[in-house]
């Protein structure tokens, strides 16, 4: 059953300031044409004043300075900054998953796991040897956890995520379902040098290697390590170091589909969206933000503070504090003067055509002139 909530309690989780029948309880939040009388209407913007007439919110989250008696509520909590105020109240009003408290009957249980005190396993998970659970985490059902690997304090782990051998992860981490972390690298050689390696190096020429070579495959010993706060969406991949550990740092948040290749450096309080890609050995500096669909070439070096828009490919160093957009990746402003200058091509040639085409009437005109002044002088 959902949880109710006093108006007092959700100022009080949201930092903010409240008028009115404060021990009004609401179940949930909705927005505000569709919210009901147990609802909380977010109507945090001037533009969702309308949407309140025609819902039957008795509650309501303002913008400040709003009027709550003239718009028909009983109680209204005010805020300035809505998005913020958006992170408290969700995080107010989730319960999370249904994991019972304790370790399911169903669980497999690996020589000598440690289960820290208050942590919560879901049905059919398996846990391997030596691995280590910290306090307080939630484990949902049919989750796999390789050898040898830690999970901190206060993580939530989501149905069917899937963690390998050897992976360290700190405290507070929340992982979607259906992720899986410290799968193997994609590395493979052959006995000699291949294709592959020759455009490498010659950036396009090749004599096509030596034929019939067959792909070895180059394990993945060093695992994947994973500090504190990091999030990381459904269906992310992220392979294991082939040697040292692929790293993520503090803070940072990956979103679904996400792939990080095998040795990949990952600084703290980066937002990488869904669907970006970060080939092996790339190193991504702190606050970095990669919209979806990014690609990141490998053995390169994204700046801290780097923005990058949807569908940017970072094929080279980019520098500290750079916004990107684009194939290659280009300066923002670069890259939408470069686009404004393409759709005005057609424009262009048309010009041009013009321009040619006069030129050319005034040479004729100008030879027709020589020939009629040369006869006139021959007479």
């Amino acid at each position: 059953m959902t949880e109710v909530h006093t108006i007092a309690q959700i100022a009080q989780a949201l930092g903010a300031r409240a008028e009115g029948d404060l021990d009004l309880r609401v179940r949930r939040a909705a927005e505000p044409a569709e919210a009901g009388p147990e609802d909380l209407a977010l109507a945090m913007d001037r533009k969702y004043a309308a949407g309140l007439a025609k819902g039957r919110a008795r509650a309501a989250i303002l913008w400040d300075g709003a009027d709550w008696r003239v718009l028909g509520l009983q109680a209204a909590i005010f805020v300035q900054r809505p998005r913020l105020a958006m992170s408290a109240l969700t995080r107010q009003l989730d319960p999370g998953p249904a994991i019972a408290p304790g370790i399911h009957p169903t669980v497999i249980l690996g020589e000598g796991v440690e289960i820290g005190v208050g942590a919560s396993i879901g049905p059919y998970t398996i846990i391997g040897s030596g691995v280590r659970i910290g306090p307080n985490a939630r484990i949902a059902g049919q989750v796999t956890i390789g050898e040898g690997s830690q999970i901190g304090a206060d993580a939530l782990i989501h149905a069917g995520v899937r963690i390998g051998r050897n992976v360290r992860i700190g405290d507070r981490f929340i992982c979607q379902p259906g992720a899986v972390i410290g799968s193997d690298g994609f590395s493979f050689v052959t006995p000699e040098k291949s294709a592959v390696e020759e455009v490498r190096e010659t950036l396009g020429q090749t004599s096509g290697g030596k034929a019939d070579q067959k792909w070895l495959r180059i394990h993945s010993l060093g695992g994947v390590e994973i500090g504190d706060d990091v999030e990381i969406g459904a269906n992310a991949t992220i392979d294991s170091g082939t040697i040292r550990a692929t790293r993520i740092g503090n803070g940072t948040k990956l979103d679904n589909l996400v792939h990080l290749g095998h040795n990949v450096i990952v600084g703290q309080d980066c937002l990488l969206c869904g669907q970006t890609g970060v080939a092996g050995s790339a190193r991504i500096g702190d606050r970095v933000v990669l919209g979806g669909q990014c690609g990141v070439a490998d053995n390169i070096f994204v700046g801290d503070g780097v923005i990058a828009g949807g569908a940017t490919k970072i094929m080279s160093n980019a520098p500290a504090g750079r916004v990107l957009l684009g194939y290659p990746a280009l300066k923002m402003d670069t890259h939408i003067k470069a686009w404004k200058n393409i759709r005005r091509l057609d424009r262009l040639f048309a010009q041009v055509a013009e321009l040619r085409e006069a030129v050319t009437g005034r040479v004729q005109n100008g030879r027709k002139e020589a020939r009629d002044d040369q006869t006139f002088h021959d007479d």
